[in-house]
């Protein structure tokens, strides 16, 4: 049973960071292509950053450019989101994703899910 536990979200205010992890159990991290997703309250899911198996390749959704970094560590089964520069347009809950496949920037395609953490950053 693959399991996402997601963590480090909280309340910060607008220009500042979190970092947030998502631990993996249940199978190998290296098994899968990796994402973050978030939520915002009355809005679609949308993607925020994806990570290939390896790490060697990584993509961000146009929104959190330049100001998010997405990182694995397959070692220690965990994966991060590092959000510099919040903005209150960035509160959400923030997903993260497995994928069986290559990487993905697509929600569908992906295979197990966590429960998600919650950002919220004032104004």
């Amino acid at each position: 049973q693959v399991q996402l536990v997601e963590s480090g979200g909280g309340l910060v205010q607008a220009g500042g960071s979190l970092r947030l992890s998502c631990a993996a159990s249940g199978r190998a991290l290296s098994t899968f292509a990796m994402g973050w997703f978030r939520q915002a309250p009355g809005k679609e899911r949308e993607f925020v950053a994806a990570i290939s198996r390896s790490g060697d390749t990584s993509g961000y959704a146009d929104s959190v450019k330049g100001r998010f970094t997405i990182s694995r560590d397959n070692a220690k089964s965990t994966m991060n989101l590092q959000m510099n520069s919040l903005k209150p347009e960035d509160t959400a809950i923030y997903i993260c994703a497995a994928d069986y496949g290559s990487y993905s920037t697509t929600w569908s395609t992906y295979d197990h899910w966590g429960q998600g953490t919650q950002v919220t950053v004032s104004s």
